[in-house]
């Protein structure tokens, strides 16, 4: 199998004056084994996309969207020969996927969705083999419905941006001019939700451990992992920073689940390193991450990943929060164990900070010097349930990133909390940690 995975590292780009703020490319994937490129901006864009014969190549402009070199070319191999990136003229960004000889595709055999505006999937379905040769350049538009991102992450039903509280959450971000925050917020009831850089990459920090998780437990659910199988500590896994099975000998013996426990409940370095060695390493459990549609999450370093290699952002966070609470990547029993394990996160300085009284919160948080980030699934007493994910980068140890983080939950909370709820109610109680809910 032959992929790509090209990060593009962006700074703000500026368009000529008077002009709005464009959008970024943030990072573009190529699979040729599901033949599939996806698309991540910082910001919602419109895509258009169009046929060229001679030779047969898909052309997808995203107006209005930057990215910080002239051009990008990458080889590939069979149906698709190569992609070019570069720009048509100054507000656009254009890919040509170029096919290899003898290979045709019509615009009925693409197919074209997003999970938001800012993370569009175009798919080969299949192709067609050339027998004889066309003669010209002819173009076939492709047309793009804006129902094409009416979903998030295929599984909840996007609503309206909830304008108020994201004008209130602006105004607050400008009393804390020294940080950069990435926040997203999805209500489950109604689909609306709050988006202020989502698609933003940040160093993951601790919250690389929450899709860990959910890997350890799908190879569970596949029979390959037991939670009673043992962990052995091996000394160039064992680490400092944070976590208690440092101080244990090399050679000590851990079950998956006392591992995964400590990795997410005191957020034990050491123990995500043997978690992270049986899933097969870094770029495979990277290449699961993309195959999510979490195309800003990757490993590349072991942790405590003290310079923040490993990347993540709000949105992706939230997207596999969506993923998990719907029971797309887990069965029933390994989601309700992955969401009461994170319920018993000893952190609780940041989103749970602003979550009000009675309600329940699975999450995972993250900090290092320059960032700190919390990600989890709160049910709130009126019978409510949202997703958030808010990653803030700081000069060194800022303390106000937390107060901004709490102030953000808390206001986040109040406002979902005098909205009017659907026929939904909470089922509480449930021994194995798990959040449902029921129709009356």
């Amino acid at each position: 199998m032959k992929s790509h995975l090209l990060a593009i590292g962006l700074s703000s780009l500026v368009l000529v004056a008077g002009q709005a703020k464009a959008s970024q490319l943030q990072s573009w994937y190529y699979d040729s084994s599901q033949n599939q490129l996806d698309l991540t901006t910082t910001s919602g864009i419109e895509p258009k996309a169009f046929l060229l014969d001679n030779p047969s190549r898909l052309v997808i402009d995203l107006p209005g969207t930057n990215f910080n070199s002239d051009s990008v070319k990458q080889s590939f191999g069979k149906a698709v020969k190569e992609i070019r990136l570069g720009k048509p003229d100054s507000q656009t960004t254009r890919f040509v996927v170029e096919l290899a000889p003898g290979y045709d595709v019509t615009s009925q055999n693409i197919s074209i969705k997003g999970d938001s505006r800012s993370h569009w999937i175009f798919k080969f379905n299949s192709f067609d083999r050339q027998n004889n040769p066309i003669v010209g350049e002819n173009r076939e538009d492709i047309a793009i419905k804006s129902t094409d991102a009416s979903t998030f992450a295929g599984v909840v039903n996007l609503g309206q941006e909830m304008v108020g509280i994201t004008s209130q959450i602006r105004s607050l971000l400008a009393s804390y001019k020294t940080l950069n925050p990435g926040i997203f917020f999805l209500d489950l009831d109604t689909g609306n939700y709050i988006d202020i850089n989502g698609e933003k990459r940040f160093a993951a920090a601790s919250t690389i451990k929450f899709p860990l998780l959910v890997a350890l437990f799908q190879e569970i659910d596949a029979g390959r992992i037991k939670l009673t199988d043992k962990l052995v500590m091996r000394r160039d896994l064992k680490v400092g920073e944070s976590g208690t099975m440092q101080y244990k000998p090399i050679g000590t013996k851990f079950s998956v689940l006392e591992t995964a426990t400590l990795m997410m409940t005191i957020s034990d370095n050491t123990a995500t390193n043997l978690i992270l060695d049986r899933l097969g390493g870094a770029a495979k459990v990277s290449q699961r991450f993309r195959s999510w549609g979490l195309q800003n999450t990757a490993i590349r370093n072991l942790l405590p990943d003290i310079p923040g290699k490993n990347t993540t952002s709000s949105k992706d966070l939230v997207r596999l929060a969506a993923l998990v609470y719907n029971n797309r990547l887990l069965s029933p029993n390994s989601r309700n164990q992955v969401l009461g394990i994170m319920r018993r996160v000893k952190t609780n300085s940041l989103l749970p900070a602003g979550i009000g009284q009675g309600a329940t919160i699975a999450h995972k948080t993250g900090t290092l010097r320059f960032i700190i980030g919390d990600a989890g699934i709160i049910q709130m007493p009126n019978g409510k349930s949202y997703l958030a994910g808010v990653l803030v980068q700081r000069p060194n140890h800022d303390p106000k990133a937390g107060d901004f983080v709490r102030e953000v939950s808390r206001r986040v909370y109040n406002y979902l909390d005098n909205t009017k709820v659907s026929n939904i109610e909470p089922i509480l109680g449930d021994a194995s940690g798990g959040l449902r809910l029921r129709t009356r």
